[in-house]
């Protein structure tokens, strides 16, 4: 029986995984994509530290009840990405969401294990 390693996947197919993870609301599948020890900071919250926090997040936390990102484009090199872009959807009242943003991410073994969020918007 020949066995078979699967190849790593690039940045641009991790950061295209996670946002399907997360658009698709498929929180069972989060740690296909995030690391066990992974910290995930954002404006406006705590640093998430953690599988266990970035789950909570997403299923009790997050605004967004409803939504899709649009990532322009993924830079990488070894160890680490970028991508910018938009997201559009809507919160749990029903209020439409547009908002522009870009990630950096530290990548380990095939996941993220530091990942940071920036918005578009005037905050200084």
């Amino acid at each position: 029986m020949i066995t078979t390693t699967p190849l790593p996947r690039t940045a641009e197919q991790l950061v295209t995984e996670l946002f399907s993870v997360i658009d698709d609301r498929r929180w069972d599948d989060l740690p296909t994509v995030f690391a066990p020890d992974c910290v995930y900071a954002r404006p406006g919250y705590e640093p998430l530290t953690g599988l266990a926090d970035i789950d909570r997040f997403y299923r009790h936390v997050r605004i967004i009840s409803a939504g899709r990102h649009h990532v322009e484009r993924v830079v990488s090199d070894l160890g680490s990405a970028a991508c910018w872009g938009r997201f559009t959807g809507e919160d749990h009242s029903g209020r439409p969401l547009d908002e522009g943003f870009a990630d950096t991410y530290t990548v380990r073994d095939g996941k993220i294990v530091h990942r940071t969020t920036y918005f578009f918007r005037a905050a200084i």
